[in-house]
């Protein structure tokens, strides 16, 4: 198992309370909390434990738990909601992060606009949909076939640039034909950005629309093309 240990988990909960005006409900945290952990895999989101709870919403309570007896955290009706303790902690945590020396690590190989596209076209062939990039004004999208009317699926790639005018075309899709809604983004300031523009002005797609990081979608993308060949046996004749 590759779950973090509890403590790691209380400073990205603050930062997406504060991201969302200062409250949240839980239940919306557990998937935003994922793109901190990129090492999580989909099996081990999924595991549940001998009551047949969730281990990772486990996880994220326990760390909830141990943000209120700190008084960093109260709960608010359903919704958890940060502190002035809180914020404290999170303003001193980001400043030492900033005045702290750079780690001498090699940064990950930056995924491209076009390559982020070519994943999310392969992705689609291996789930059988019909992909096509560059359809209209959408970077990508997904139809049962080549012939139906129908965008089942659109994806815009917004790894640079403006994320408000992706969300429009997203919403538009949305509207349109009530397509699933994916904004891929280049790391968590974007999410964060993006999530409180979520709660703004497109507030009518919070509840539908998918956000992946570039490192969320390259690490599905792998496990997926590692398993393709049975993946494509358990799809055969759907």
């Amino acid at each position: 198992m590759s779950f973090p240990e509890t403590a790691r988990l209380e400073l990205p909960i603050l930062e997406e309370l504060e991201a969302t005006g200062g409250s949240d409900q839980p239940r919306y945290l557990y998937d935003r909390l994922v793109r901190y952990f990129p090492q999580l895999t989909i099996d081990e989101l999924h595991d549940r434990n001998a009551s047949g709870r969730n281990r990772w919403h486990a996880l994220v309570q326990r760390a909830g738990r141990q943000l209120m007896a700190n008084g960093e955290l109260r709960r608010d009706g359903s919704r958890w909601a940060i502190t002035a303790k809180g914020k404290r902690r999170r303003a001193e945590e980001n400043m030492r992060a900033i005045t702290s020396p750079p780690l001498a690590t090699t940064a990950p190989p930056k995924v491209t606009h076009k390559e982020a596209q070519q994943m999310l076209m392969e992705l689609g062939a291996i789930l059988g949909f019909y992909a096509q990039a560059e359809f209209d004004y959408y970077d990508v999208v997904w139809k049962a076939s080549a012939a139906s009317p129908r965008l089942s699926h659109v994806f815009e790639v917004q790894i640079s640039g403006s994320v408000d005018s992706a969300l429009t075309r997203l919403k538009h899709a949305y509207d349109a034909q009530r397509s699933r809604p994916f904004l891929i983004i280049a790391d968590e300031r974007d999410t964060r950005f993006a999530d409180k523009r979520l709660s703004g002005s497109f507030h009518e797609i919070i509840e539908v629309i998918t956000i992946i990081g570039v490192g969320e979608l390259q690490h599905f993308y792998d496990s997926l093309k590692d398993q393709q060949t049975l993946l494509e046996k358990f799809l055969a004749g759907n």
